[in-house]
């Protein structure tokens, strides 16, 4: 029979990629298949899959709308490239936190909580309403008014009402908390407005404020506000929107308290600039609304109910025991409602997210479990074809959910998807039907293909991933003796279950198990907040591409004050955020072209050249560079350069090279960096702190297996100098490398919280009672 025409599409071909560092890279990737990328952390992985395949498949998608809906579209550069074929629909399942919006659950993230308000809406006792009665971020309104039409030919005027009935908690808007604020934090009384009483960020009376402020004539601007009467300070503080005039402009002036709830406290803490929010922080004291008791719903809302429970004791419920609930429902009326719902809530407990409940705020997930969630959108798709990208989705896991996730990969690619996954964990490799292996080394050393075929195949090939695939950590010959302990008693965070353990100093400990068996809760709650500790958590860098490792880790300031001393002149000079900036490009390096309902451009500044610094700047030298070589060094090779000339600027690169970072160039945007590469850039810029407990969550997340061992040659050394380390971890070779070891379980959620283990890691295997213990003996050779 001979083959159709339409069926011998089946490669995506990719020719000549220069985008970031690869270099003229051609691979051909089967469709319908698995393809796992690896190669070392900064070898071009993410250049290739993210920045190439999946950038220039959604820029094609965006193509095919009209030109006034890509008006309102995110303009899409097309990637350095000279070929790609074959491309199909590219739906990337990537590790960005979820949305920090306030009002965003688990719920509300997936459907079910849509679902959920259906449900209620049909099947709940008493009948409310409709499916926003149940929906907490639907205030109720109601209002009245004349209204005027035309009848029979004639004018005829009625009074209408309507009403609609909503979710949301009225005293709390849907959020669950509410804010008491610090009256003393917000102004000092002694002063007066024009004297900058207002101890608010970014309030000062020299521009907007101060205009309007003294346009609007409610109080006196020079008197001290413990002066004012009731009414004026009622006006500062709470009065509503009010329209004014102000040197003939319109403007509308509103109460200080008032802007604020509407402005920085409806946003999520953690999405807030470091200093608003230290101010929030400051201020405000968040506390449970005690109308609604947190569940953020009306009590309309709570009074209906099925069997017994209402809408926010099912959110509340953990959700392997809400899909048992959801399970025993047996209402034809509503049965395809029921099986669409179980569907999705049985996907939770297959892809290892049972012990979430669909109330738990999204912004609270970490980046492996808001990958995970993400997922279960695509598991029920009818959608086939598709091109899935997923970034190392084993992220967070136990061994135990690796094995999980692989079959969702597989199930993926079954329904005659083609799934890129770029990925280090061997477990997830194995599963490959196709292996591209990138490196040999990173940044400029990487970019290459080294392998392209089967996972046998790159076994027995000698690039760096097939050496170290069969990796197998043995145990540490002695273990060490610890100095102390770090009593915890009465833990019960979230799903810990009065939790008493003894953490042993001048050790290096591993804290494990299961995801959601409680080791964040435990170590970020009682361990974290104390004297002494200093917590390297995996919360993302906010730094925007003028920000960079230089800026970041404060290098860039002995680095200009060594330049602006060296040539007699000053150090804003030598920033390119500053006064050296370029003119053209204010310091960029490129220009942005906003083409309107096109496609954006970025060309490099035709001026400097990229360097970001204008000429003259550039005539100013250091050891015989100028600023912008300086920037474009490695870690590696600038700690060479400064290592006689500055030991204040040769201490931070020492540091930044210790936790593998000695390919980042110095001027490398941070929007660049991969996630792994910023948490151990944040470890890098706390290492030089007094402190004696180091507290790392997964520090080797996005690391290869050869840098594996780098990194616990780092940890070793930390504890060599007196430190103690605590390390919460899945990884079986820091397991196996660790002094102690506490693991947590036996499962997740409500069937976790208890440390079920604590010894060396000898003893975990030999014990082998716990699904940890299993694993490690497993791996260890």
């Amino acid at each position: 029979m001979n083959q159709h025409e339409a069926d011998v599409h089946d490669l995506i071909r990719v020719h000549g990629a220069r985008v970031n560092n690869l270099k003229d890279v051609s691979v051909e990737l089967p469709k319908r298949r698995l393809t796992v990328f690896t190669g070392v952390s900064g070898s071009g992985k993410s250049s290739l899959v993210f920045s190439t395949i999946a950038a220039e498949s959604q820029r094609l998608i965006n193509e095919t709308y009209s030109a006034f809906v890509q008006g309102f579209m995110p303009t899409l550069a097309r990637p350095d490239v000279d070929v790609l074929e074959g491309l199909t629909t590219a739906i990337i399942v990537d590790q960005q936190r979820m949305g920090a919006d306030p009002r965003s659950t688990v719920g509300t993230a997936t459907d079910a909580n849509a679902m959920l308000r259906i449900l209620f809406s049909r099947l709940g006792k008493p009948h409310i309403g409709s499916p926003q009665a149940f929906s907490f971020n639907v205030p109720s309104i109601s209002g009245g008014g004349a209204v005027q039409f035309e009848k029979a030919g004639r004018t005829v005027k009625e009074r209408r009402t309507f009403s609609i009935l909503g979710g949301m908690c009225p005293r709390c808007e849907g959020r669950g908390a509410v804010n008491d604020i610090d009256l003393t934090q917000i102004y000092d009384e002694e002063l007066s407005l024009r004297d900058g009483a207002l101890k608010i960020p970014g309030y000062s009376m020299d521009g907007w404020y101060g205009r309007i402020f003294t346009g609007s004539g409610f109080f006196p601007m020079d008197k001290p506000i413990k002066k004012f009467t009731k009414r004026q300070l009622n006006d500062l503080l709470y009065k509503e929107p009010t329209k004014i005039k102000v040197d003939g402009i319109n403007l509308t002036y509103e109460g200080v308290i008032t802007r604020l709830r509407k402005t920085t406290l409806a946003k999520d803490v953690d999405s807030l600039q470091s200093h608003v929010r230290a101010f929030v922080e400051r201020a405000v004291t968040f506390t449970t609304c005690p109308e609604c008791e947190g569940t953020r719903l009306a009590p309309e809302a709570r009074s209906s109910k099925i069997k017994g429970k209402n809408i926010a004791d099912l959110c509340a419920m953990q959700i392997s025991d809400l899909a048992e609930w959801v399970g025993k429902l047996t209402e034809p009326s509503v049965a395809p409602l029921l099986k669409a719902l179980r569907h999705t809530l049985d996907s939770f407990v297959e892809i290892g997210l049972g012990y979430l409940s669909l109330d738990r705020h999204s912004g609270t997930l970490s980046g492996g479990e808001a990958q995970r969630t993400k997922m279960i959108r695509h598991l029920g798709s009818s959608l086939t074809d598709v091109t899935y990208v997923f970034d190392e989705p084993t992220i967070g896991l136990h061994p135990h959910d690796i094995q999980r996730m692989n079959n969702l990969l597989k199930q993926l690619r079954d329904k005659g998807n083609t799934v890129l996954v770029v990925e280090h964990k061997p477990e997830a490799i194995e599963i490959a039907d196709h292996v591209v292996d990138l490196g040999p080394g990173a940044g400029k050393g990487g970019g290459e293909v080294v392998f392209e075929g089967t996972v046998e195949g790159l076994r027995s090939s000698n690039s760096l991933t097939g050496k170290h695939l069969d990796d197998r950590a043995s145990l540490k010959p002695s273990v060490r003796t610890s100095s102390g302990a770090l009593e915890i008693r009465g833990a019960d965070t979230h799903n810990l279950r009065s939790v008493d353990v003894d953490i042993p100093l001048g050790v290096l400990v591993v804290v494990t198990g299961v995801a959601g068996s409680g080791k964040s809760s435990l170590i970020h709650g009682s361990v974290s907040g104390r004297e002494g500790v200093i917590a390297v958590d995996q919360t993302p860098i906010r730094g925007s591409r003028r920000s960079n490792p230089a800026t970041y880790t404060g290098l860039l300031e002995p680095i200009r004050k060594a330049f602006a001393k060296e040539n007699g002149v000053k150090p804003a000079l030598f920033s390119a955020n500053s006064e050296g900036a370029c003119p053209n490009c204010n310091g960029a390096g490129v220009i942005y072209l906003d083409l309107g309902i096109m496609a954006g451009v970025e060309t490099q500044c035709e001026v400097c050249e990229g360097k970001r610094f204008q000429a003259s700047v550039l005539d100013y030298k250091f050891g015989g560079r100028d600023i912008s070589e300086v920037l474009s060094m490695p870690v590696a090779e600038a700690e060479e350069f400064f290592a006689s000339k500055l030991p204040a600027a040769h201490k931070i690169l020492a540091n930044l090279a210790e936790v593998g970072l000695g390919y980042l160039g110095l001027g490398q945007p941070l929007t660049t960096l991969s996630g792994g590469e910023r948490q151990r850039l944040k470890l890098a810029t706390h290492m030089g702190e007094k402190g004696g407990v180091y507290v790392l969550d997964e520090p080797t997340t996005g690391l290869h297996l050869a840098d594996v061992e780098q990194l616990l040659g780092l940890l070793d050394r930390l504890v060599d100098a007196g430190k103690s380390v605590i390390v919460i971890e899945h990884h079986q070779a820091v397991m196996a490398h660790a002094d102690w070891i506490i693991d947590l379980g036996p499962g997740a959620g409500h069937d976790g919280g208890r440390v079920v283990f604590e010894g060396t890691p000898a003893e975990l295997i030999a014990d082998r009672s716990t699904l940890t213990g299993q694993h490690l003996a497993e791996y260890v050779r």
